[in-house]
């Protein structure tokens, strides 16, 4: 169980740079890992600035043996294109036995 692992604060852009070199986004789309929508609120927040109707979503990922691998926060637009980055965010990241959060 993910619970009994260490928690390991470290900077957003490693967070995201080991998101996106284990291709997780891709492997998702693939159907190679699963994804798990744990929070969907729409509209997104007017700070955001995203257009009317984008939804703002937490997404959790799995991988092929349901182990819980990352969370991710991603804006949704109507037209299923993702706002902001463009990109996953990941705000929890399973990596080498700990799990990483992003610093605030």
């Amino acid at each position: 169980m993910t619970n009994s692992l260490p928690v390991r604060w470290a900077p957003a852009s490693y967070l995201r740079r080991l998101f996106n070199e284990r291709r997780l986004a891709e492997a998702a789309l693939s159907g190679e890992i699963t994804t798990a929508i744990r929070r969907d609120r729409h509209p997104a927040h007017p700070r955001a600035g995203e257009p009317v109707c984008t939804r703002s979503q937490l997404i959790t990922y799995f991988d092929a043996d349901g182990r819980r691998i990352a969370i991710v926060h991603q804006y949704l637009r109507r037209d299923g294109t993702l706002g902001a980055s463009g990109l996953p965010d990941p705000k929890w990241l399973l990596h080498e036995g700990e799990v990483l959060i992003p610093e605030e």
